[in-house]
């Protein structure tokens, strides 16, 4: 027998709760996998329910893994065999594998890539006569959206999401009849279509349906606040034959409306289900009573949604703090001050988590981290200096720096294309180790070595030679932005991708990294020197790979300041976080804001952010940010100033440095970049 006692008076009753429709509204921290678990345990052991009628579906792999190690734990290994834990996606290959020849597919069908979905795009596209030019990608999202919206290419022009007027509308509506048609033809599916089609059985031979709902008596969703109308549907078809289902979720933490989450699906759910019995997990094991006072005030703002309170037998003297920061450049030196101190007394790193709404915001806060040699990771992203478009540029500077350095000559010689190729690199690499002479003084020597070939390596030769005087006489952003106009390095990007999208953020990241190297001179002032800056990209770069190849699973709790968009931190926790830009226009965003949308589901987001901190909280706001290389005011977010008890954080004007006063500060960056100056130096 399983004992319930561990659990407290909600969690029991829900985990007892197995007949019928239940909703289990489980607020954020509130144990919701374990109610689940020992829900399941509860049934197989204490109610003695046959463990192959019972299904549990979440929407990862992590979080189905999970799940399964817990009952495991629980039921014993042989007890839980039977029970089906699984994905959305891996119910419906599951499915597939065995009725999928009922859509005229044989069974043994093959499930495509991206790159093989944009391959047959690109190829509808090309019969598609049009004088316009479409985007390969877009056309192939439009599909992936119409998919988990549940419309077939067959209905796409009579639905609301077909305009007319568009040029796009008629292309995609052509090479989504195409693309099916070729899939169908190479008896393959994409991942779209492993719910699409399980619908699509369901609703053509209802007889099918019936048989998966007999077979699983007992169905719980996980996260169903991220259901979108398509997995909805599932659900409707496999509760055909029975009423138990158990739904768990959290509306006030329905964040992904951008992937087709519908949040009604939770707000309706009695409407649906009707009899259904509700429990309201409240109590947080997670975060200190004072931060669940702001969210709770933050989120009652949202006017659809469900009664709930959180509340924590965790008391503090913490208060949420709101800093007001001069511009982003200062909000990222003064957080990454307080991160210093908390690792100078002792402070884990991996105890710290810095949020924000955009990944546009992560460049500042990244550079400061690395003058401050301050590891860290990024979660559901990509680190700034990792990016491609970022490490041409910087291969550029190292071997202007060292003309020595092969392996940055290898990255940019053919970059711009200069008809360079590997069979050309390949000869003065052969000659470089025949003179035993570096692979620049062999391009340098032999520019005849490749005839057809020699202007290209001239160039590239003469071009590093000019640009080592270059930085020797302009200060480091300004040559810099001179050697991305000398290569046309733009223009490069520009032909490099189909996507617009694409090429405007990999632009942007070459914005980006000229303002890296701005606030690198305002940092370091005179001995803001390509050889310096060089260093310290090269340092970081270094610690970086040591950090990768430790032996060790990549993990969060690493000792390491974890960093991400408020998306990705959805079910992760941490002691300390920095909550950066609750401002207008940034949280929430501009673009909901003139685009007149409603801003639940921003509130939404900051609430999550805020329900991320276990212990302490730091809320921050620049009084000024940079957009489009201009400075533009900004203002405290509303989701702050429509809060009636201001008691509820503590506003701080830190647009000194930190907390130092000016005599202190110009002290203190003294003191740092002559003591960063000197590690370098050692290195």
């Amino acid at each position: 027998m399983i004992s319930l006692s561990g659990l407290n008076d909600k969690q029991r009753e829900a985990a007892e709760t197995v007949e019928g429709p239940v909703l289990i509204l489980a607020g954020a921290g509130s144990g919701k996998t374990r109610t689940l678990t020992y829900r399941i345990a509860n049934m197989v052991d204490n109610l003695g329910l046959p463990s192959d009628q019972i299904l549990g579906v979440s929407f990862t792999n992590k979080a189905a893994k999970e799940m399964r190690e817990r009952v495991i734990t629980l039921l014993g290994s042989r007890k839980a065999r039977k029970i089906a834990l699984l994905t959305f996606h891996s119910l419906g290959v599951r499915i597939l594998k065995k009725e999928i020849d009922k859509l005229g597919y044989h069974l043994n069908f093959s499930i495509y890539d991206q790159s093989d979905q944009i391959s047959i795009v690109r190829e509808a596209l090309k019969h598609y006569h049009a004088d316009k030019k479409f985007d390969t990608k877009d056309v192939q999202s439009k599909i992936s959206f119409l998919k988990n919206a549940g419309i077939t290419e067959d209905d796409y022009a009579d639905s609301h999401h077909f305009n007319p007027e568009d040029p796009y509308s008629h292309a995609t509506e052509y090479a989504y009849r195409y693309y099916q048609e070729k899939l169908k033809f190479f008896n393959a599916i994409d991942f779209d279509d492993i719910l699409f089609l399980t619908l699509k059985l369901f609703r053509n031979n209802p007889d099918v349906a019936k048989a998966y709902s007999e077979k699983y008596q007992y169905i719980m969703i996980d996260e169903y606040q991220d259901t979108n109308t398509l997995q909805f549907e599932l659900v409707r078809h496999l509760t055909v034959t029975h009423n138990n289902l158990c739904v768990v979720g959290d509306d006030d933490q329905s964040i992904y409306g951008f992937r087709g989450a519908d949040i009604t699906n939770i707000l309706e759910f009695e409407k649906t289900f009707p009899g259904a019995k509700v429990v309201k997990l409240e109590e947080n094991y997670r975060s200190v009573s004072s931060i669940l006072d702001l969210a709770n005030h933050v989120i009652k703002e949202n006017k659809k949604r469900r009664d709930k309170t959180l509340w924590s037998q965790k008391k503090s003297d913490h208060i949420p703090l709101l800093w007001a920061m001069a511009n982003m450049e200062h909000e990222a030196e003064v957080i990454v001050e307080e991160v210093v101190r908390h690792q100078g007394n002792g402070g884990h790193l991996g105890d710290i988590a810095i949020l924000y709404r955009s990944n546009t915001q992560a460049p500042p806060i990244e550079d400061q981290l690395r003058l401050s040699q301050v590891p860290y990771t990024i979660i559901g992203g990509q680190k700034f200096y990792d990016k491609k478009e970022v490490k041409d540029l910087m291969s550029y500077l190292f071997v202007i720096l060292n003309p020595n350095d092969q392996m940055a000559i290898r990255r940019i010689l053919n970059i711009p294309h200069r008809g360079i190729g590997n069979v050309t690199l390949e000869k003065y690499l052969a000659k470089s180790a025949e003179d035993n002479i570096p692979l620049f003084e062999a391009l340098e020597k032999y520019p005849g070595i490749d005839p057809q070939r020699s202007a290209g390596i001239v160039k590239f030769v003469e071009l590093i030679r000019k640009y080592k005087q270059v930085f020797k006489t302009y200060p480091l952003a300004q040559s810099i932005s001179t050697l991305i106009e000398e290569i046309d390095y733009l223009n490069f990007i520009d032909k490099q991708y189909d996507n617009a999208k694409q090429v405007e953020r990999r632009r942007k990241d070459v914005m980006y990294f000229i303002e890296s190297s701005e606030r690198f001179t305002n940092y370091y002032k005179e001995n803001a020197d390509l050889k310096t800056f060089c260093e310290r990209l090269l340092l970081q770069d270094s610690q970086d790979k040591e950090e990768l190849n430790d032996g060790e699973d990549h993990d969060v709790r690493k000792n390491e300041v974890t960093l991400m968009t408020l998306h990705s931190s959805k079910g992760l926790e941490f002691d300390t976080v920095f909550l950066v830009g609750v401002e207008e226009e940034t949280l929430p965003h501009k673009k909901t804001i003139t685009q007149g949308e409603d801003i639940s589901e921003e509130r939404r987001l900051c609430y999550v952010g805020i329900t991320r901190a276990q212990a302490r909280l730091i809320m921050t706001y620049c009084k000024q940010r940079k957009l489009f290389g201009k400075d533009m005011p900004r203002f405290k977010s509303r989701f702050l100033n429509e809060l009636k008890n201001k008691d509820l954080y503590r506003e701080q004007d830190r647009t000194t440095f930190g907390h130092l006063t000016e005599e202190e500060a110009t002290d203190y960056k003294k003191s740092f970049f002559s003591n960063l100056l000197g590690s370098l130096d050692e290195e």
